[in-house]
């Protein structure tokens, strides 16, 4: 079995880290370079940075905080949020990005998912999806912050994004986004029997216990989670020693 990866998700608005429930109820947190150094010291395997208000807003991403953050950190990190041209990948991952996230702006146009993983190498492009619950076995993919249905079948929307050349997805969970209840192990399951890349749960994180299902049960082959490490409710060398005494083979945290 090959390791699974612990993920912190660092959502940044107005330059600091932040986090909801939902995706409301907005609390400030910490500065992201600040919190990427600690994570990078606690032994995460990688960092997302999701600039969470871009898209919605129609601009540009945060590259002074990616730079920053480059310099400090020696682990991958992705970086998501208003991202929607070639443009915007190569100028992130100049500044010292390893994965681009795109998840609005690849609905708007699947295109550039392909154009991106021939320019830049599937490796590079990570397809984000929003999914909320709709019916038994069914879920939509939400843009914008999760703000707009866009009545796209979300297991129907993996599919083609790994078609086009996705080399991951980071599968969010609306339905459990910051209410610590343990991640959708459906949704994994039925986007896991239909895609071949690596998947990423994101959306639910409340106890160690939940990230010994998705990563076994679930099929994930890593987890994302953000407010049980920001406000310090989990550790994640404790978490890994953890994983691992149940069969889950991890980068131990040296």
């Amino acid at each position: 079995m090959l390791t699974k990866r612990i993920i912190p998700c660092l959502d940044v608005r107005d330059g600091k880290v932040v986090k909801g429930t939902k995706f409301k109820d907005i609390k400030e947190v910490d500065d992201p370079v600040t919190l990427a150094k600690y994570y990078n010291e606690q032994g995460a395997d990688e960092l997302v940075f999701y600039d969470i208000t871009a898209s919605h807003e129609g601009r540009g991403i945060f590259l002074d905080i990616v730079e920053k953050t480059a310099k400090e950190v020696f682990i991958p990190f992705a970086v998501g949020g208003g991202v929607s041209t070639l443009e915007d990948f190569q100028t992130l991952l100049r500044a010292g990005a390893d994965k681009i996230s795109i998840n609005s702006s690849a609905v708007k146009n699947p295109n550039l998912i392909k154009e991106a993983a021939e320019r830049f190498g599937s490796q590079c492009v990570v397809l984000s999806i929003d999914a909320k619950k709709i019916g038994d076995k069914k879920w939509n993919v939400f843009i914008n912050g999760g703000r707009i249905d866009t009545g796209l079948d979300a297991i129907e929307w993996a599919i083609k994004g790994v078609e086009l050349g996705a080399g991951e997805i980071v599968l969010n969970s609306m339905e459990t986004d910051g209410v610590k209840g343990g991640y959708d192990l459906d949704l994994m399951k039925e986007v896991g029997k239909v895609v071949n890349v690596p998947l990423v749960a994101s959306g639910g994180a409340g106890k160690k216990e939940d990230f010994k299902d998705v990563l076994l049960d679930g099929g994930a082959d890593a987890a994302l989670a953000a407010s049980v490490f920001h406000f310090k409710e989990i550790m994640i060398p404790e978490l890994k020693d953890y994983l691992i005494d149940e069969g889950i083979p991890m980068r131990k945290v040296k």
